[in-house]
């Protein structure tokens, strides 16, 4: 999955400190994030990597979290794409970073944008209105006025996989560029156990009930503010489907051998999947 770095240090601790030549700047524009193509995939780039002229101001650069001991720095977005300084740069699409490698670079990408966004959406208080500060103790934004302090989104949300003996419940969305199969997944609610989602979810999209529900792992999704909580299940009572056709487009039941092989894949969804394909998912 794109947490899984193998040997790389991924550091959360809070920090104040300053950029130096050997630590990344990560420049975001609108969907978008500034890599640099080398042999092999990407790599981030270092504030020692750019020409003095198109260098981030240092003294407004945000430090986010650390990489194998490299400070990785929100920065802004300089140079813009029409002065990149020459063809190894790219601005990558957030939407291509599962297939960037070394996965350590995506997983650094896409989990910077992921505060890049809370950041910018987060500059005025919710409650007042008044201009809001960076906390000096910890990742916070802090209103100087009421005293609201906002932490970083993350939306819990279930991933579903139903069993029937040997058959799983795939689904399609409705209305998603992504095209292929997929588990049912919901958003939990206020006041409701992940367990509660998971029979919710199942009974609103497919109509259909499930028992034995057991843990399986979990995943921080960045592309959409998450930490997704996948289950495993098994159907208990009749298996006709009846679908929620806001949701999901198409949903069937595929037997392991009908399942196609998504090894590659750096989803929590993707691995229970191929688990199961596999009989891995006891």
């Amino acid at each position: 999955m794109i947490q899984d770095i193998g040997a790389h240090r991924f550091d959360r601790s809070y920090s104040l400190a300053r950029p130096e030549d050997g630590d990344v700047a990560l420049c975001y524009l609108p969907g978008k994030v500034l890599l640099r193509k080398v042999e092999g995939g990407y790599a981030l780039p270092h504030f020692s990597d750019f020409p003095a002229e198109l260098a981030p101001d240092r003294e407004k650069c945000m430090h986010l979290f650390a990489l194998d001991g490299a400070g990785c720095y929100l920065a802004d977005p300089d140079p813009a794409e029409e002065q990149l300084p020459d063809a190894s740069w790219e601005y990558v699409s957030l939407q291509m970073i599962r297939s960037v490698r070394p996965m350590e670079v995506a997983f650094t990408a896409i989990t910077g944008a992921q505060l890049d966004r809370w950041y910018r959406s987060r500059q005025f208080c919710g409650r007042c209105g008044t201009r809001t500060e960076i906390s000096k103790t910890e990742r916070a934004m802090v209103c100087p006025k009421c005293g609201l302090t906002e932490y970083p989104k993350i939306c819990p949300a279930v991933i579903v996989a139903v069993k029937d003996g040997d058959k799983l419940l795939v689904t399609r969305y409705a209305g998603r560029p992504f095209r292929g199969w997929a588990l049912i997944a919901g958003f939990v609610e206020i006041g409701e156990t992940l367990e509660d989602t998971v029979r919710r979810e199942v009974m609103e999209e497919v109509g259909l009930r499930v028992k034995n529900i057991r843990y399986y792992k979990n995943q921080p999704w960045a592309f959409t503010d998450t930490q997704l909580v996948g289950f495993y299940c098994e159907l208990d009572g009749e298996a006709d489907i009846t679908l929620d056709r806001n949701e999901l487009c198409e949903s069937v039941w595929l037997g392991r051998d009908e399942i196609p092989s998504r090894e590659n894949d750096i989803s929590l969804t993707a691995e229970m999947m191929e688990r199961f394909r596999l009989g891995l998912e006891k």
